[in-house]
């Protein structure tokens, strides 16, 4: 069968679909993944077709004048935002992806739930599409009908109508990577309509030091993702993690360079990028941003998450750790050293939230893994 597989052009959108793309290549489908030129050797190393597709995520929202920093002022309206995923991407992903469904005349579109534009691409060729999640299920800033009216005028300029029910999945079959126990209670896909997938962790390989594999002391991880990273923050959460006495290992991501950090204490080592897939299974305790990926992807491993949110949809999830048990948050405004040395401190020992993190990684194992998937991709055709 040929898959052709479509998301946003960022690590938090376009990793999340890679674990089944890949299994779907390995059990024997015809698989392409369409996104943005970056994304191309990640892809391409799994041995999968790569087309370049869509606007990057940045511009669009420098487009739709929504960009970090224009989201800080005190007048910046939500409505912003609504265009950004509810018109602009979506009509450059739904144009750029109709001639390669033309050419490479795929028997199933798998679109990512933020990019409603592949979906709509997959209604007017008349091809069966299903919409993959990534992470608990999200809608963009800003009220209902905005989007609805953006993503209907999209719809009418390709000459297909917008179906009822959720926006963004289409009304399609819903693959959700979210964990039952700690998914929206007001889910609105009908139950139906949801197939439960294993959220898998994905990063491009890469080295470990030694000494994380041995993992004979207690090891911290700080990730603040691809593209939330605050040096500030940063250097304010090394501070708190050092006082611990553990070893701390920190990614700081494409946004902030390791030498904005200074100097750091010696059991604290900062990297420009780690393989995060690789490095969850050795750590104790993950303090992160709140972002989809990295949290589907802790609750994967089963160790708990200290969450320092900084916008987004990161402080819903910073919320649902909190009050699944599995960790604890720190809100910007509470941000100092000790905050997250305490926090850190009492997570490392704390029997309640370990034995919390445990069964959530026993809820994940038991979810279909992409494998299992895969196999059944040809039922939604």
């Amino acid at each position: 069968m040929r898959i052709l597989f479509s998301s946003l052009g960022s690590h938090g959108h376009a990793y999340p679909l890679l674990p089944l793309a890949i299994a779907a290549r390995e059990v024997g489908h015809d698989v392409t993944f369409a996104t943005t030129s970056p994304f191309e050797r990640a892809v391409t190393a799994h041995g999968i077709d790569h087309v370049a597709n869509g606007m990057d995520m940045l511009a669009a929202f420098d487009l739709a004048d929504a960009g970090p920093a224009a989201r800080k002022a005190p007048d910046f309206r939500p409505e912003r935002v609504s265009r950004v995923f509810g018109s602009i991407l979506p009509r450059s992903h739904a144009a750029d992806l109709a001639p390669v469904i033309a050419d490479r005349k795929p028997d199933l579109v798998v679109h990512e739930l933020a990019n409603p534009g592949a979906g709509l691409a997959a209604r007017v060729a008349d091809v069966p599409a299903v919409c993959h999640s990534f992470g608990r299920m999200w809608r963009p800033t800003g009220p209902p009908e905005v989007l609805r009216a953006h993503l209907a005028e999209v719809a009418a300029e390709l000459g297909v109508d917008l179906p009822d029910g959720d926006l963004m999945s289409l009304g399609n079959p819903y693959l959700d990577i979210c964990p039952p126990s700690v998914q929206d209670p007001e889910l609105p896909v009908p139950p139906a309509l949801v197939v439960p997938l294993r959220p898998v962790p994905f990063s491009e390989p890469g080295e470990l030091p030694p000494w994380v594999r041995e993992h004979r002391d207690p090891l911290v991880y700080l990730t603040f993702g691809t593209a939330f990273g605050d040096p500030r923050v940063l250097r304010t959460a090394i501070a708190g993690l050092a006082a611990l006495g553990t070893r701390v290992i920190v990614s700081t991501g494409p946004s902030v360079a390791v030498g904005a950090l200074g100097e750091t204490p010696d059991n604290v080592l900062v990297l420009p990028w780690l393989p995060h897939a690789d490095l969850l299974p050795h750590v104790d305790l993950v303090v992160h941003h709140g972002g989809a990926g990295t949290t589907m992807g802790t609750f994967a491993t089963g160790v708990p998450h200290l969450v320092l949110p900084q916008g987004a949809d990161q402080f819903s999830n910073a919320d649902v750790v909190t009050s699944a048990g599995l960790g604890d948050q720190v809100l910007p405004a509470d941000l100092t050293a000790e905050v997250v040395a305490a926090k850190a401190r009492r997570l490392l020992t704390d029997e309640a939230v370990l034995d919390a993190v445990r069964t959530m990684a026993e809820e994940v194992a038991a979810m279909p893994s992409p494998h299992d998937v895969a196999l059944v991709l040809p039922e939604y055709t």
